[in-house]
């Protein structure tokens, strides 16, 4: 059962509000409300009629940044922390300005749902600031529509801090938004079966029986696989009897400790983000302009393939966001592993072809790292 299905059982038309750089799925519903195809593929240009984009909650680069604070402090001071302390000066603009809802009603349309990843993974690991979401949540619910979590990604515990990405905003008094925050609509998939297909759809009751009023036979040739729902099974049990949850916490803030160290010794890093076993290192050539390393991204990311063995994706607008998302079984020891060798990459490896990669793009920055890794007696 598709969450676009159920949203439009509700009566609302018109409007669905997704985020800029978002990514919900292949299906034709979820490539509408998709902006990273659109500005990705060929087969899209833009956000059909019925869908708002909104901006990305990007406190480092985006519309709702604040860039002069950005590495102007001693090492050691907290940046992150207070980028999202001048953030929350705007965030009554940056809900219920960008949201527009009322633009969308003073139109004559209505909104019919707002649809958000908790963690924002192919926009560059993007983390609502405190009380976004609660915000948003309002402004939509307040003309009528609902709220879609997408958990695909996150869900499952892989924040640590939460089990769901949905929870991650916080108030004033560090408290989690449990009893604020609860969408109409949660979808679940990847983590669910640990490799096993199996995804599913939650709602209420009152939308599930809206649905099911309306007489149309629902079903999925490939659902309800007993083997598929062993699989999730397990792995519920596996997230809890072996506390993954804790260690994603545990393990996730020594990742962020060792890169806040490394982000001092490196000026190639420009921010450190994320919660958890769900982190980006957003890779810049000038911290102040904060341009995109692009290319030296793309070749730190063979490198640490090929030389290193370990395995990374590249996520953001600019292609410059190592993404750190690592098995949630990940230990502190495999985080020590892994940061040393990307500090490896960043200062033997990168240095040697920087002044080529800077010039150079697409198959010829292939070339590029092909001849390097040649030379070193790497495979490609």
């Amino acid at each position: 059962m598709s969450d676009d299905k159920l949203q439009n059982e509700k009566g609302r038309k018109n409007h669905v509000i997704t985020i800029d750089h978002a990514y919900h799925g292949h299906t034709l519903a979820t490539l509408d409300v998709s902006p990273y195809k659109h500005r990705q593929g060929k087969e899209m240009e833009n956000c059909p009629d019925y869908v708002t984009r909104v901006p990305c909650p990007d406190i480092y680069r985006g519309v709702h940044s604040v860039k002069k604070i950005v590495h102007q402090s001693a090492p050691g001071v907290d940046l992150k922390g207070g980028m999202e302390q001048q953030y929350r000066k705007r965030e009554i603009e940056a809900a219920e300005k960008y949201i527009e809802c009322e633009k969308i009603t003073s139109q004559g349309n209505s909104v019919s749902a707002f649809l958000m990843e908790g963690g924002m993974s192919v926009a560059g690991v993007i983390l609502p600031p405190k009380s976004y979401l609660r915000r948003c949540v309002s402004a939509v619910r307040k003309v009528g529509g609902l709220y879609i979590a997408d958990e695909v990604q996150t869900g499952f515990g892989r924040l640590g801090k939460c089990m769901w990405a949905f929870q991650y905003s916080e108030d004033n008094d560090g408290a989690l938004d449990y009893e604020t925050i609860i969408p109409d609509i949660v979808t679940v998939g990847k983590p669910f079966g640990n490799g096993m297909p199996l995804a599913a759809v939650i709602t209420t009751p009152c939308i599930a029986y809206t649905f099911e009023s309306l007489g149309v036979e629902y079903f999925n040739t490939f659902a309800g696989s007993p083997v598929c729902t062993a699989a999730g099974l397990s792995m519920l049990h596996v997230l809890s009897s072996e506390h993954l949850q804790v260690n994603a916490f545990d393990v996730g803030n020594h990742l962020v400790e060792l890169f806040r160290e490394l982000e001092h010794r490196n000026e190639w890093i420009g921010d450190i983000r994320g919660s958890g076993l769900f982190l980006g290192v957003e890779l810049v050539r000038d911290r102040t302009t904060l341009e995109p390393a692009t290319e030296e991204t793309s070749f730190l990311c063979s490198v640490l393939k090929d030389r290193y063995k370990i395995l990374t994706s590249i996520d953001g607008p600019h292609e410059n966001v190592i993404v750190v998302k690592p098995p949630m079984v990940f230990t502190r020891k495999d985080a020590e592993l892994f940061v040393s060798s990307f500090e490896k990459a960043l200062v033997e490896d990168l240095p040697v072809v920087a002044g080529q990669l800077e010039a150079w793009e697409g198959h010829q920055l292939d070339m590029v790292s092909a001849t390097y890794f040649g030379e070193h007696g790497w495979s490609v």
